[in-house]
C-alpha cells in the first residue's frame, strides 16, 4: 500500500484576502473551488502549477471568532525558492517575515491567519 500526498488545510477568516495573499507572496494560483449548497462553507484549492501538492483555504460561514487558535503554532508549510534574496526583498515589501534564521539561511513569513511558512533557498 502507498500513499501520496494531496493536500494540506488551513482555515481562513478572509478567504479572499488569503486567496490573494498567496497569489502575491508565492505565485500560487486558484485550481478549484467548491461552495457548499447551504453557504456553509467554501474551499479554495491553491496549486504552485509545478508540482501536484495543494494548499486547501477553508472559509467557515458559523465560524463566531475572529482568529483561529493556532497554539504553539510549530506547524508549517515549507517553500523552496532559486532566488532567496528577490524572495526575501518582495517578503520585506509586502511586511510578512515574522522570523528569520540566518544561520540557517531560512525565514518564515506570515499569511493573513498568522500561519507560519517557511521559505528555504534550493539545493
Amino acid at each position: 500500500m502507498k500513499f501520496t500526498f494531496a493536500h494540506n488545510n488551513f482555515n481562513v477568516i478572509d478567504l479572499e484576502k488569503s486567496v490573494n495573499f498567496y497569489k502575491e507572496a508565492l505565485g500560487l494560483e486558484e485550481i478549484r473551488r467548491k461552495k457548499a449548497s447551504d453557504g456553509s462553507f467554501e474551499l479554495v484549492f491553491m496549486g504552485d502549477g509545478t508540482t501536484g501538492h495543494q494548499l486547501e483555504l477553508t472559509w467557515l460561514r458559523d465560524w463566531e471568532k475572529d482568529n483561529y487558535d493556532l497554539g504553539d503554532n510549530e506547524f508549517h508549510l515549507a517553500f523552496v525558492t532559486e532566488d532567496m534574496d528577490a524572495a526575501h526583498k518582495k517578503h520585506e515589501e509586502m511586511g510578512c517575515i515574522c522570523f528569520e534564521n540566518a544561520a540557517m539561511g531560512i525565514y518564515f513569513i506570515n499569511d493573513p491567519d498568522n500561519y507560519w511558512i517557511e521559505i528555504v533557498p534550493a539545493k
